[in-house]
């Protein structure tokens, strides 16, 4: 248990401070820049392991693919340069609210409505709004939300429709296609920076490849629901992160903003987790599905698959007959 904790720490520790390393590089190649390094890299760590067929892809195979290909665009490129705007800690916040709706929509219980409503206050008093306030810094981040929240409803579509990798390897390879016009601009312009690049790939592989990795391991050692709850430590290792390496210190009301969101997010995974799941509520051998608010198993076409998080792939485990928890993993890493 405690190497599986250690695990899901590291996990999200490489998630955040890759992000904060990849803003080291906006001065050079702008937030878009870096999204487009990041996809170019996870779509090539997907492509070599899934190698998916696409002329074999019906229709109902593409769109869900195709519009995840474009909400990984749109989510990474907001993301990004609402880090760039309000810094690291107050936008991974922000973004956190997309899963966190996921979680509590449609709900309506008193309990649901107070977690919301608890959001809410989280949020206002991390923003505090006023004349200084950066609104489109603030705007950027719940767009992010929006497509994170986007992400996981069109990621049950393909995870169900696609076998094995299949679909997030596409859906990145649809999204590092979008972002060749501003590789070939950076290109044009002079704006490729040897520093910069390698910025931009350690944090593919930092907010990517290892926290896929990393995930897989610790669900093999802790109980899915406390994968769920400790997906909720990402702002807070966000604030430490951008404090750390990028200098970004948080007021009192942020902490407090983030301690508040952190603590609704937690509160309501545990409560789905256990009132939508009765087996393991009482301690049966039901399995509740890990990793972002409200996401279940899902009955399995074959594998079941793993969203990868930071970048925000969808891994799926291959052993025949053997299943593996459906994951969302949780923000800043997103292909």
């Amino acid at each position: 248990m405690l190497r599986g904790i250690a695990t899901m720490l590291g996990s999200g520790a490489s998630n955040q401070v890759g992000a904060a390393v990849g803003a080291h590089a906006f001065g050079t190649l702008g937030p878009a820049g870096v999204v487009a390094v990041r996809q170019f890299v996870a779509a090539a760590v997907l492509w070599s392991v899934a190698r998916p067929k696409l002329r074999r892809f019906t229709w109902a195979q593409w769109w869900p693919t195709l519009l995840l290909g474009l909400v990984f665009g749109t989510m990474n490129l907001s993301l990004y340069t609402a880090i760039d705007r309000i810094g690291l800690g107050l936008a991974v916040t922000l973004e956190f609210l997309g899963p966190l709706a996921v979680a509590l929509a449609g709900s309506r219980t008193r309990f649901d409505l107070l977690c919301a409503a608890g959001a809410c206050l989280g949020v206002y008093v991390l923003v505090l709004p006023g004349p200084a306030s950066d609104y489109l810094g603030v705007g950027l981040g719940l767009l992010a939300a929006a497509c994170w929240a986007a992400y996981i409803l069109l990621n049950r579509v393909a995870g169900a429709r696609l076998p094995g990798l299949a679909a997030p390897a596409a859906a990145t390879l649809v999204s590092a296609t979008l972002y060749l016009p501003v590789a070939v601009t950076l290109v044009v312009r002079g704006h490729l920076d040897g520093t910069a690049i390698l910025y931009a790939v350690v944090a593919g592989i930092l907010s990517s490849v290892v926290p896929y990795a990393a995930d897989l391991v610790a669900l093999r050692r802790v109980p899915a629901r406390l994968f769920g709850v400790f997906m909720s430590v990402h702002p807070v290792l966000a604030a430490l992160a951008g404090t750390a390496i990028l200098g970004q210190l948080l007021k009192l009301h942020e902490w407090i903003g983030i301690a508040v969101i952190v603590l609704t997010n937690a509160v309501a995974v545990h409560a789905a987790s256990t009132s939508r799941n009765p087996a393991v509520a009482r301690g049966g051998e039901g399995r509740e599905v890990a990793g972002r608010p409200g996401e279940r198993l899902l009955p399995s076409h074959g594998v079941p698959d793993r969203a990868g998080h930071h970048d925000g792939e969808r891994y799926e485990a291959a052993d025949e007959g053997q299943q593996m928890p459906r994951l969302e993993s949780a923000h800043g890493g997103r292909p």
